[in-house]
């Protein structure tokens, strides 16, 4: 671990303490998991305290841990991964929250801290189904408003559950079930005996 990297974990514990559930470094960025109870309270520290100082939210996005790790994992299902800037020390942060409920994920909206979040957590919203408890204007962003389910969502199917057609009949554009059945593609490999220069 760098120096830098180093003094960042220092700084998020003297300032955090309690508050970490786990602290780790990966790729040369270390990686802050906090409780969904400590989640709004710990990003607004983020950002104002003066040894943090993480002005800029970069990306927020959902993940869904089903089936992560060959199905090793045993943990909860949702998450919000935020990537954090600051410009002031010129460090970066990653920082998770698990939603407390698989069958309705909910974690705190942090727009109030980064309003740059807006966009980002309608998108995992649309995307995984995760709610941002006190996001003002939480609507699908992607799909279409009568869309169902969560596209993202390691349960979904490849082909979706309904489809859109012409009807010009009705003079409109009809939603149905989904036509297309499912099969396994499997790619055909053809082999030039000198391909690339080389015999075989």
């Amino acid at each position: 671990m760098s120096a830098k990297l180093q003094t960042l974990q220092a700084a998020l514990g003297k300032v955090l303490g309690d508050k970490i559930r786990s602290l780790t470094e990966a790729r040369g960025e270390l990686t802050l998991v906090v409780k969904s109870d400590d989640y709004f309270e710990v990003a607004r520290t983020l950002r104002d305290h003066a040894d943090l100082k993480f002005e800029q939210l970069i990306d927020l996005c959902g993940v869904d841990y089903r089936d992560f790790g060959d199905g090793k994992w045993d943990g909860l299902r949702f998450a919000a991964v935020s990537h954090l800037l600051s410009i002031t020390h010129n460090w970066r942060l990653r920082l998770r929250v698990f939603a407390p409920d698989d069958d309705l994920p909910i974690v705190a909206s942090v727009i109030d801290v980064w309003n740059t979040a807006n966009w980002f957590e309608r998108e995992a919203f649309d995307m995984y189904g995760l709610v941002f408890d006190g996001h003002t204007d939480l609507r699908r962003i992607l799909t279409d408003y009568g869309f169902i389910g969560h596209p993202f969502r390691k349960d979904f199917p490849v082909s979706g559950y309904v489809e859109m057609r012409y009807d010009p009949e009705q003079g409109r554009v009809v939603y149905q079930s989904v036509t297309i059945d499912p099969r396994e593609i499997t790619p055909r490999v053809i082999r030039e005996e000198n391909y690339g220069g080389l015999k075989h």
